[in-house]
């Protein structure tokens, strides 16, 4: 008894060893590592260019996806849990508002602009409709604390995120334990905002050689880089600035765009170029939703902006329409988690 009571650590720390070599003699596991999250890579097209947003700061796996999904969808976020990020941007419209001219928040209060598509986010600058905000992680918070979106606060969510049956366990797969703060929360929204990216219109299927314009489509590109190209480059049909399309102020909103952030005269009235992709589903257009059909936008620039035929008009429309990406809205990984 005194022999194995002095000499036991020797004989544990020998059969220890003696499993260590046989398993790796075996080339098996004989034990269950934990399980780590698995690298979510964006593959985007080489023809979109370098992203703006730094992908390195917050690398993408499929589960920080996930949980930003989950996060993206759920009214708990909001001060009344009635109002989702979701509510204003769709998946089934490009990510937009189409409902009213003007969104609305929790409590049906109504805001001062339509909320834009999200989309190709990555590649963004600037954020809403007067460029206030210049980075994704500020632009995901932002609504949570507008009183006229979400009127909410990280800390009641938060509170409700660790008592919820399930949000403990997606923080964890997404970042290795259960402790919720704001770097993983934005982390987790702004990895679910970088995938939703839209590739494979029409348009992009030409530019990849597996498709050709029709004659009228080939001439409403034509007509396209001419009179918009300038403002709606491609293939992001964005240009990250921001213009004036001659549009008259609307009295009951007093809305002066880019001038609310800058204070310089010569930025009132002037809003961010917004990208036309998906432009058939993402009505109504204009910062506060005043036009109900892209028609109604060709008219407004054939008599304020650059004269333009009926003719030339449809061939600019049936272009435009080159740009939805069916597969986009109806992507199931881009939809209400199921």
């Amino acid at each position: 008894m005194y022999y194995w009571t002095k000499h036991r650590a020797k004989f544990l720390i020998i059969t220890l060893c003696a499993v260590l070599v046989y398993g790796v003699s075996q080339g098996e596991r004989w034990f269950t590592p934990l399980a780590q999250p698995q690298a979510h890579d964006l593959n985007p097209p080489k023809y979109f260019g370098d992203m703006v947003y730094d992908v390195s700061s917050n690398p993408l796996t499929a589960e920080g996806v996930a949980l930003g999904r989950a996060l993206f969808y759920d009214p708990i976020l909001s001060l009344d849990s009635t109002i989702s990020c979701a509510s204003c941007h769709s998946s089934y419209t490009a990510f937009s508002h189409v409902d009213h001219a003007l969104s609305h928040g929790i409590g049906d209060t109504i805001g001062k602009r339509n909320a834009p598509p999200i989309q190709n986010v990555g590649w963004h600058k600037t954020f809403r409709w007067d460029g206030g905000l210049t980075h994704l992680d500020a632009q995901v918070m932002a609504p949570l604390h507008n009183a006229t979106e979400m009127a909410s606060n990280l800390p009641l969510v938060f509170e409700r995120l660790r008592r919820s049956d399930h949000y403990p366990a997606l923080f964890e797969a997404a970042f290795g334990d259960t402790s919720i703060s704001t770097r993983r929360f934005i982390d987790a929204l702004v990895q679910f905002q970088l995938i939703l990216i839209s590739d494979n219109a029409k348009y992009d299927s030409v530019h990849r050689g597996q498709a050709k314009f029709t004659a009228q489509e080939k001439k409403g590109f034509k007509l396209f880089k001419r009179n918009c190209a300038s403002c709606h480059k491609p293939p992001l049909f964005m240009n990250n600035d921001f213009t004036s399309n001659n549009l008259p102020i609307d009295s009951s909103l007093m809305d002066l765009g880019r001038y609310h952030v800058t204070q310089r005269p010569q930025d009132s009235l002037l809003f961010k170029t917004p990208s036309l992709r998906n432009i058939e589903y993402t009505f109504p257009y204009m910062h506060d939703g005043r036009f109900k059909t892209i028609y109604e936008v060709l008219d407004h620039y054939n008599s304020n902006v650059m004269p333009l035929s009926d003719e030339e008009q449809t061939e600019i429309y049936t272009f435009l329409l080159t740009l939805s990406d069916y597969s986009f809205i109806r992507n199931p990984d881009f939809a209400f988690p199921r």
